[in-house]
């Protein structure tokens, strides 16, 4: 297991840095992983996040990343929110996405004036952030490689999975440019798009299909394996992916997965296969199940599913999306949240029908 030490000099040229500290805000799965390969990289990077246990397991002992794709122990700086002091060019934004409003209240002060906001989360929160900050300050990001929080201090890197960065209006700046050249660090298959709305869509998409998998305790890739599911999946999928249509976004394919194939003019073969590609990529995972699950199954607390999922119910209305499908999934996590339903295959199949409440 290797030990890297933030530097204590400026970086040699050939390393893509940023010359000021960057402020990893959330030292989770995502977060954690991100950078720890900064540092790797010979980047300084400093850790907030409101666990204090965690906090403080990383200011001992070092941030600790383990699993199929090698381990290492990273050292940087960790601290509660209410401990940082200083201004901050950038700031990359990795709690879950029901606390980004909260979280940008707490960033907001810590700012330089040249400042913005990176998001690394799942959902649309560049559209939170910027209407807190404003667009000019806020950076879009999507990432779907597999990571988990064991305990503090130490964080599970399942596999790889596409990282992605870009400017909400599609123009490159030397901003994104050095996080792209950081971010080859993380995934050296890492991409600079001038389309990040095309993927946080897909990933909506993907996302939708990940959250239903989670009202069952199957992996992700047995649920969507499943034949007696896939009908309903389906026109799950298709509702978010008509939002989208509707708005005129090009949505960009990642990881085995095409959201074309939930298009409204898409064909059954398509789609069919789009749903084999899901099941092959996430065999190849180690990581089975979803952080959605994680949360639902071992962590015992609120899913983003408000934050992330909900959001395109309002939008899919604004364009006469009809979403029916997509309010029941929302329904039917909040009862396995407060403990009415199970996760079982029983709950998925209440996605198909009109009952209500605990079976």
């Amino acid at each position: 297991m290797s030990v890297v030490t933030q530097p204590e000099t400026a970086i040699s040229p050939a390393v893509p840095q940023s010359q000021d500290p960057l402020v990893i805000w959330g030292a989770g799965a995502i977060g954690g992983v991100i950078g720890a390969a900064f540092i790797a990289a010979g980047q300084t990077v400093i850790f907030v996040d409101n666990v204090a246990e965690h906090v403080a397991a990383i200011n001992l002992q070092g941030m600790r990343i383990t699993g199929p794709l090698g381990e290492k122990v990273v050292r940087a700086q960790a601290f509660l929110p209410e401990q940082l002091t200083g201004h901050y060019r950038c700031v990359l934004l990795a709690v879950k996405s029901h606390h980004t409003a909260g979280a940008i209240q707490q960033i907001a002060p810590h700012l330089a004036p040249e400042g913005f906001v990176v998001s690394l989360q799942n959902g649309l929160n560049e559209r939170v952030i910027a209407d807190s900050i404003g667009v000019d300050r806020t950076v879009g990001a999507f990432l779907n490689f597999g990571a988990d929080f064991l305990e503090p201090g130490v964080i599970h890197h399942g596999g790889r999975g596409a990282v992605v960065i870009g400017e909400l209006d599609g123009i490159t700046r030397p901003r994104t440019e050095m996080l792209y050249r950081l971010l080859l660090n993380v995934d050296a298959a890492a991409i600079l798009t001038p389309n990040i709305w095309g993927f946080l869509w897909a990933k909506m998409i993907y996302g939708a299909l990940l959250f239903a998998t989670a009202l069952t305790n199957d992996s992700i890739a047995d649920v969507l394996a499943m034949p007696r599911f896939r009908p309903v999946l389906t026109r799950l999928a298709q509702e978010i992916g008509s939002v989208a249509h509707a708005q005129q976004i090009v949505l960009q394919g990642f990881d085995g997965f095409d959201p074309a194939a939930f298009l409204p003019d898409a064909s059954p073969d398509h789609t069919r296969q789009s749903f084999d590609d899901m099941v092959a990529h996430n065999r190849r995972s180690a990581k089975s199940h979803s952080g959605i699950w994680r949360d639902l199954a071992v962590r015992k607390r609120q899913t983003e599913i408000d934050a992330q999922i909900a959001p395109a119910i309002a939008i899919g209305l604004s364009v006469n999306v009809p979403m029916p499908l997509t309010s029941r999934l929302v329904q039917l996590i909040h009862e396995v949240e407060q403990g009415m339903l199970p996760q079982t295959q029983a709950t998925l199949a209440l996605l198909e029908s009109n009952e209500t409440g605990a079976s």
